[in-house]
């Protein structure tokens, strides 16, 4: 976790493969599988690069954010969970975050606020915490997505961690609520 140059050097030995390299081959991997189970094993995997700030410049470079955007579109639930994961996952980086507004990902993000799979509505309530800045405040808190995390807020007794995340969100971005 949280690798640098002479620690990455250090665990890929002098035959390995580069990250930017092997992130490529998992890209291209992506865009020539077929199968819907291979996709979603891939983006699961790009997902857990994502959190690693070495490889946020890898990240941009191959447009592994906007792959993760495109994923959110899918109707496959999966491919949607790992795909916010990856965002969320990235997101603490404003450069990342910066891409996501960029790319019209913030209604996209929005949306998996109301998915049926807890892990996808936990990762875009993290990504919307690291997204809203002033520039787009308005585009985020916007009623109906501070109802719905109010929900999630007050909903302790169900997932504490949705609560906690939701409660983070209203305590930075909401002042007024406090």
């Amino acid at each position: 976790m949280f690798t640098n140059s002479q620690r990455q050097e250090e665990r890929t030995g002098k035959y390995g493969t580069p990250r930017v390299k092997y992130l490529q081959e998992l890209v291209n991997q992506f865009q020539n599988a077929s199968a819907e189970e291979t996709k979603e094993k891939i983006v699961a995997n790009l997902a857990n690069f994502a959190y690693d700030p070495f490889n946020f410049t890898f990240l941009r470079q191959l447009n592994v954010i906007e792959l993760f955007l495109d994923c959110l579109t899918e109707p496959s639930e999966k491919l949607v969970e790992f795909g916010i994961g990856g965002i969320c996952n990235a997101c603490s980086d404003p450069a990342n975050a910066a891409l996501v507004t960029q790319n019209d990902g913030i209604p996209l993000v929005i949306q998996c606020l109301s998915s049926p799979v807890r892990n996808t509505v936990n990762y875009a309530l993290g990504a919307l915490y690291y997204l809203c800045n002033a520039s787009n405040k308005e585009e985020i808190l916007k009623p109906e997505v501070i109802d719905a995390i109010k929900s999630y807020a007050a909903a302790g007794g169900v997932s504490t961690s949705f609560s906690n995340l939701a409660q983070a969100f209203l305590d930075q971005h909401v002042p007024q609520l406090n």
